[in-house]
C-alpha cells in the first residue's frame, strides 16, 4: 500500500468513527456494529432505535461537520479484556467482538484472528470510544468537512450472516479535497447512468423474474445475440490459438468432488444434492473435475499428446447468497469460458505465454487496455490443500513465466485457489473501475488426486500439471461489465440490431425492406421501423435504444439507390449509394472497430 493509499485509509476510517458519534448523539440508544474503510469511502453498521431514511442524512451529515470543527485529538489505548467488557457493556454488538477477540476468533476489524488476545485497543475522540486498532488521523479536524458526503443506507446483517440480526449501514465517503469529491460524485452518477440493470431492460437484452429465482437471467432475443457473438468470438480465437472444445454436461456425482477436493473447499458455493437410487449428483459449480475425468476416459495418454487443451462454454450453478446476487455480475447459473491445459512441467512457461496471448487479445479486442495483474496466493489462513511441496513449485512455475513474459505483477496473499496461485487479470473500465476478469492458474494437486497420467519419454507413468485458464470469465458477468463500459452502445460488430431503416413514409416501406434485404444478405443484423410515427420520434427511438446506423429512405433515396446515413451520436453522413454503406460497415464489423466510421 503506497503512502496516498494509506492516508486515504487514515482519512476514511476516522470519517466512520466520526460518523458513528453523530448517530450516537442524535439517536440516542443507538447500538454499534463495524465502521470500517472500504475502497472510495467508510460504512458504520448500526442498530437504530427507528428506522433511518435518507431524509435524515444531511443531519447526520451537519453533526458530522461540528465534531470535525471541534479538531479532537483521536488517542489511543489498551484495555485487558475485562476492562474492554466493562468499556463497551451497552453495547452488545461490540460486547460481542470482545469475546471473539478473547477466543481469537475475529480481528477488531471482523477480519480472522490470528491468536486469541488478551489486550485490545481503542481509540477516543472527544466523547466516542470505539474498538479499534487504527490507523487514525491526529484529529477530527484533519478530516476535510468540503470534501465529506453520505450517500446511501442499506441493510446488513451483522457478521454477514442472515441468522444474526439485521443491522442499518450507512454508507459515506470522504476525499483529500474538495475537487476529488466532486469528481467522484461524478463518477457515481456517471455509473449510475450507465447500470447495466437498468441498461439491459431499456435495451430489451434481459430480465429477472420471481417466477424463475433469484440470480436466474432470462435473455431475450436482442441479449442472446450478444451473448452468442461474445462466446462466438472466443471460441473462434482459442480455436485459432490451439484449444478443443468439448462438452460434460450439468450434473456430477458428488463423489467426484469429493475426489478432487471440491467438497471440502467448495461445499457452501454447491447447490443442495439431489438424490437418485441413493447416488447423490450435484449441478456443476466448476468443469476442472469434469475435464480431468474426460482426459482420463479418452485412454491412456503419451507426452506426445500434451499439451492437450479442453475448452468448454458450460453452464455452471453456484449457490450464491440471496443478498450478494448483482444484476449479471453476480448470478446463480453463469456460463463460463473455462479451459484446462493437462501439460509437463516443461511446459508450463509456453502454455502460460499462450494463455497470457490470447488473454491479451480478447481484451484489447473490448478495449480493456488498462489493466494490472494480480499474483494471488495461499495466506495463513482460509481453505488450502496442504501440500507444501506442490505449493512451492506451482508458485515458483507461475513466477517464472509470468516474469518470462515480462509480466508487471502485484503479490496478494489469501487469494489462492485452494488448489494453487492464479494470475487474476484485474481491468479498468471507462470509469476507472476494476474488475476481475482473466485468469490463469497452476494446479499441481487435482491431476494426482483424480489419477490423471501420461507416460513420459522415459517410458514412466507421470502426473500431468493442469493449468486453468479463463479468458472473460462468466459470459454473464463479463456482458454486465460490457454494457457498463460501453454505456450500452456497443461497437458495430457486438450490437443487437447494427442498422435500422426508417421509411419517410408509408409508400417508401417497399424500398425500406428491400434495403434490409440487402443488408441481411451480407450478414448485417437489420430491422425495419415501418410504425405510424412521424421520422424524428423514429430516429429519436433508435437512438436511444442505441443501434449504431439508422437509414433514412425517402424517394430521393429510392431513386438513387441509396439511404441518408445518420449514426447513434447524431451525426448525419448524409445520402450515400447503399454499395458505399455496406463497405464502410463491413470495414468497420471485420476489424471489430470501437468507431462507426
Amino acid at each position: 500500500m503506497d503512502d496516498q493509499a494509506k492516508s486515504l485509509l487514515s482519512l476514511r476510517h476516522s470519517a466512520a468513527h466520526i460518523l458513528a458519534q453523530a448517530v450516537l448523539e442524535l439517536f440516542p440508544g443507538t447500538k454499534l456494529g463495524f465502521g470500517p474503510a472500504i475502497a472510495d469511502g467508510f460504512y458504520y453498521d448500526f442498530q437504530l432505535p427507528r428506522a433511518l431514511s435518507p431524509d435524515d442524512l444531511p443531519a447526520i451529515e451537519a453533526r458530522m461537520r461540528a465534531i470535525i470543527a471541534g479538531k479532537h485529538p483521536f488517542t489511543r489505548e489498551e484495555l485487558s479484556i475485562d476492562a474492554a467488557r466493562a468499556q463497551f457493556a451497552d453495547q452488545p454488538f461490540k460486547l460481542d467482538q470482545v469475546e471473539a477477540l478473547a477466543r481469537g476468533e475475529m480481528g477488531e476489524h471482523g477480519e480472522a484472528a490470528a491468536q486469541p488476545a488478551a489486550r485490545v485497543s481503542i481509540y477516543a475522540h472527544d466523547q466516542f470510544v470505539d474498538l479499534c486498532r487504527g490507523p487514525h488521523v491526529a484529529n477530527t479536524g484533519a478530516v476535510p468537512a468540503s470534501a465529506l458526503k453520505l450517500l446511501s443506507i442499506a441493510g446488513a446483517y451483522w457478521r454477514g450472516s442472515e441468522k444474526n440480526p439485521q443491522l442499518t449501514r450507512v454508507y459515506g465517503t470522504v476525499w483529500q479535497s474538495k475537487q476529488e469529491l466532486d469528481e467522484y460524485l461524478w463518477r457515481l452518477e456517471e455509473a449510475k447512468k450507465r447500470d447495466h440493470r437498468k441498461l439491459g431492460q431499456q435495451l430489451g437484452l434481459f430480465y429477472f423474474s420471481d417466477e424463475v429465482g433469484p440470480g436466474l437471467p432470462l435473455f431475450a432475443p436482442k441479449g442472446e445475440i450478444v451473448r452468442y457473438l461474445m462466446e462466438d468470438y472466443v471460441r473462434e480465437t482459442q480455436t485459432r490459438y490451439g484449444y478443443q472444445h468439448v462438452w460434460t454436461g450439468h450434473m456430477v456425482k458428488e463423489d467426484l468432488y469429493k475426489k478432487s477436493g471440491h467438497y471440502d473447499n467448495y461445499i457452501d458455493a454447491m447447490f443442495p444434492p439431489m438424490v437418485d437410487e441413493e447416488v447423490v449428483y450435484r449441478l456443476k459449480p466448476m468443469n476442472c473435475p469434469s475435464h480431468m475425468t474426460l482426459y482420463n476416459e479418452i485412454g491412456k495418454h503419451s507426452y506426445r499428446d500434451l499439451p492437450l487443451r479442453f475448452a468448454e462454454f458450460a453452464t455452471l450453478y453456484r449457490y450464491e447468497k440471496r443478498g450478494e446476487l448483482t444484476g449479471l455480475t453476480r448470478v446463480r447459473a453463469l456460463t463460463q469460458d473455462d479451459c484446462h491445459v493437462f501439460c509437463t512441467e516443461d511446459q508450463i512457461e509456453s502454455e502460460f505465454t499462450l494463455a497470457l496471448k490470447l488473454v491479451r487479445e480478447v481484451l484489447n479486442t473490448y478495449n480493456f487496455t488498462d489493466y494490472k495483474v494480480r499474483l494471488s496466493l495461499r495466506g495463513d489462513q482460509g481453505k488450502y490443500v496442504k501440500d507444501d511441496e506442490k505449493w512451492d513449485k506451482a508458485t515458483k512455475a507461475l513466477k517464472s513465466a509470468m516474469d518470462a513474459n515480462g509480466v508487471d505483477y502485484f503479490v496478494a496473499e489469501g487469494e489462492a485457489a485452494f488448489y494453487g496461485p492464479k494470475a487474476d487479470f484485474i481491468a479498468k473500465d471507462v470509469l476507472g473501475r476494476e474488475w476481475q476478469l482473466s485468469t490463469i492458474q497452476v494446479d499441481f494437486i487435482q491431476p494426482a488426486r483424480l489419477g490423471c497420467e501420461y507416460i513420459a519419454e522415459d517410458g514412466t507413468p507421470r502426473t500431468p500439471v493442469l493449468i486453468h485458464r479463463a479468458v472473460t470469465g462468466s459470459t454473464e458477468r463479463f456482458l454486465g461489465v460490457l454494457i457498463e463500459q460501453f454505456a450500452g452502445a456497443f461497437p458495430v460488430w457486438l450490437a443487437p440490431v447494427q442498422a435500422l431503416i426508417v421509411p419517410i413514409a408509408d409508400r417508401h416501406n417497399e424500398y425500406a425492406q428491400y434495403v434490409a434485404a440487402q443488408l441481411r444478405e451480407q450478414k448485417f443484423r437489420v430491422e425495419v421501423d415501418a410504425r405510424n410515427e412521424r421520422m424524428n420520434a423514429k430516429i429519436r427511438d433508435a437512438t436511444l435504444q442505441k443501434i449504431p446506423y439508422i437509414l433514412v429512405v425517402g424517394d430521393k433515396e429510392e431513386a438513387a439507390q441509396a439511404a441518408a446515413v445518420r449514426l447513434r451520436t447524431g451525426e448525419d453522413l448524409k445520402a450515400m449509394p447503399l454499395e458505399q454503406f455496406i463497405a464502410m460497415a463491413r470495414r468497420v464489423v471485420d476489424a471489430k472497430s470501437l468507431e462507426l466510421k
